[in-house]
C-alpha cells in the first residue's frame, strides 16, 4: 500500500464523515419543529401554577379546585383530625411512603410529612382515588374519618393515607406553598 492510497483513503473517510455529519445536522433542523410543537403552549404553561385564597376556609371544612383538569382537595382540619391522624402508627398503613412532591421520595408516611404546615393543618391533596381514579367523599366520610370512594370501598384517613380497601396508595400531595397567611400557590 502506497502513501498514495494511505491519502485517498484518509479523504474518502473525511468525506464520509463530512457528508453524514451535515445530513445528521439537517435532520435535526427538520426535525426540530415537529417535536417544538408538542410542548405545552403559553396558555397551558401559565395553567400549570395556580394561586388559591384560602381565607374562607374555616376549621373543621374543605375547599376543592381544579388544578390540570383534577380535582385538589385543600382541608383545614380540627384537632382532632391531627390528633387522630399523628397517633396512627405507620404499621397500620397499607402505604407507608409520604407521596408528596414537596419532600424526599423515601419520606414515611407520618402525617407530619403530608400536611402543608407545621402544626397539621394545613392538607392539600389530589382528589383522585389511587385505585381507578374516582373521586372520594371528603368531611369526614369512610371508617377513618377522612374520605371514602364509593365507587370501590377505599377508604382514607384524615391525612389521606389509605386505609382499608382496593387502593394501592395514598393520595399524593403535589408541589405546593404558602404564598402568604391565605394564599396557597399550587405548582
Amino acid at each position: 500500500m502506497s502513501h498514495a492510497d494511505d491519502t485517498a483513503g484518509t479523504r474518502r473517510d473525511f468525506l464520509y464523515y463530512a457528508t453524514a455529519g451535515t445530513g445528521a445536522i439537517a435532520t435535526g433542523a427538520a426535525v426540530w419543529p415537529l417535536v417544538n410543537q408538542m410542548n405545552p403552549s403559553a396558555d397551558v404553561q401559565a395553567l400549570s401554577s395556580i394561586q388559591v385564597d384560602v381565607s374562607d376556609v374555616d376549621v373543621g371544612t374543605q375547599l376543592t379546585v381544579k388544578w390540570r383538569g383534577k380535582p385538589v382537595f385543600i382541608r383545614r382540619r380540627t384537632e382532632e383530625e391531627i390528633t387522630a391522624a399523628r397517633e396512627t402508627p405507620l404499621a397500620d398503613l397499607a402505604d407507608q411512603a409520604a407521596e408528596n412532591a414537596n419532600i424526599d421520595a423515601s419520606a414515611s408516611a407520618e402525617d407530619q410529612n403530608r400536611t402543608l404546615d407545621e402544626a397539621g393543618e394545613w392538607l392539600v391533596m389530589m382528589g383522585v382515588c389511587t385505585h381507578l381514579g374516582c373521586v372520594p367523599l371528603g368531611d369526614g366520610a369512610g371508617e377513618f374519618g377522612g374520605w371514602f370512594c364509593p365507587c370501590h370501598g377505599s377508604h382514607y384517613d384524615s391525612a389521606g393515607r389509605i386505609r382499608k380497601g382496593p387502593a394501592p396508595r395514598n393520595l399524593p400531595v403535589p408541589v405546593a406553598a404558602f404564598v402568604d397567611e391565605t394564599t396557597i400557590k399550587l405548582g
